[in-house]
């Protein structure tokens, strides 16, 4: 079978999605498929730097015009193209008549434009730009949906308008607990001594990640004489300067894997009290450390969590202090029980949900097919 896989567009630097599109590739080769991926080229931004004003307008010309017509011819060759990343929708429609497959990582900006968040009011072209994000996925011959979440989410937005199959999001083979000196020296880079304890959070500064929310919990469970010199790292964005003078926070904007990796494996306990995900990396992250997690009783953060978790109410902080000071002692059990979790998160489990998925969608016939009318070496 000959698959094309459409990645994102490079100076966009989404890397989770990169990643994404990468582990497929991998692991698809492995298995024995031939395999390209595709994605828009950097051709107008080329003549202006990234901070110029242009190079918005320029990368819209690479993305809208210059790739479609390629990714057209490209998909003539192919049993299946698989758009890795649902915010580019608009590139199923020049698939042609090759089966088509498209992954739903979450529904929150699409959600935002349509006003279920008034907390992240969207601007008018953002608007337009979601809208034709959902009318690109209405017409989606097949979707994976990386949780249940966002699979309910999406039969909302699209009632009977797509074929929808889970395959919950793999973890990385590479998050696993760190060695001591690892952690040690993760600890002496964010000014840690030997015995201070500290909670972790990951991910950027968006307005359903709750970083003001983090704060207002470490605040509070600071008033509990057991937690009275707990510290704060965040690993992730830049924290707003109305949060900045807070005593107690380190914040590790750009960690390496590795050394998030140990961020966790040293950490009293991850708290990620999300509003809202369409998935949940650091969950999953954090138990195959070994650390154990803090989050909120919300799905897919239960979903992901997988009983493994102590579950707070994101948005009432004297709570869900007073809810993890009262399970502390749990934390060791949580920790046994979130690195049972991760086994149910393998690659070899995801990557057979998923060649299932291709094999549903494509004919032995259209493999013997197209193999005929392309013998070139593909992948």
């Amino acid at each position: 079978m000959r698959i094309l896989l459409v990645a994102n567009y490079k100076p966009d630097r989404q890397r989770s999605m990169a990643r994404y599109a990468q582990l497929l590739h991998a692991e698809l080769r492995k298995r024995g498929y031939a395999v390209e991926v595709i994605c828009p080229a950097s051709l107008a931004t080329r003549l202006v730097g990234g901070g110029n004003p242009l190079f918005r307008w320029l990368a819209y010309l690479d993305k809208f015009v210059f790739f479609p017509p390629l990714l057209w011819l490209r998909a003539r060759r192919v049993n299946l193209v698989h758009v890795c990343d649902h915010s580019n929708s608009f590139y199923l429609h020049w698939t042609g008549k090759t089966p088509n497959l498209i992954t739903a990582h979450d529904a929150l900006a699409i959600r935002s434009a349509l006003g279920h968040f008034p907390q992240n009011p969207t601007r008018w072209s953002g608007v337009k730009f979601q809208r034709w994000i959902l009318h690109g996925l209405a017409g989606a011959r097949n979707m994976v949906c990386v949780s249940q979440k966002t699979r309910r989410d999406f039969e909302d937005l699209l009632p009977g308008n797509t074929k929808m199959t889970v395959i919950p999001n793999p973890l990385s083979r590479s998050f696993r607990p760190a060695p001591p000196e690892d952690v040690d020296a993760v600890r002496a880079a964010c000014g840690l001594e030997a015995e201070d304890e500290y909670l972790l959070h990951v991910g950027k500064d968006a307005w359903y990640k709750n970083r003001l929310g983090v704060f207002r919990i470490v605040t509070e469970l600071r008033k509990f004489p057991r937690f009275s010199r707990v510290k704060l790292v965040l690993a992730g964005d830049s924290t707003p300067d109305e949060l900045k003078d807070i005593s107690g926070v380190v914040q590790w904007p750009t960690p390496s894997d590795e050394q998030l990796r140990a961020l966790y494996s040293g950490a009293l306990a991850l708290l990620f009290p999300s509003l809202e995900e369409g998935f949940g990396w650091p969950i999953l992250e954090a138990q195959a450390c070994g650390c154990p997690v803090i989050t909120s009783a919300r799905s897919p953060m239960t979903e992901v969590a997988g009983g493994a978790a102590i579950l707070i109410d994101p948005e009432d902080a004297i709570g869900a202090a007073a809810e993890i000071a009262s399970r502390i002692y749990e934390l060791d059990l949580m920790r046994r029980a979130g690195l049972a979790n991760v086994r149910n998160y393998s690659v070899e489990d995801a990557m057979d949900r998923y060649c299932e998925v291709y094999q549903q969608i494509v004919s032995p016939s259209d493999v013997v097919a197209t193999a005929a009318l392309n013998p070139d070496r593909f992948g």
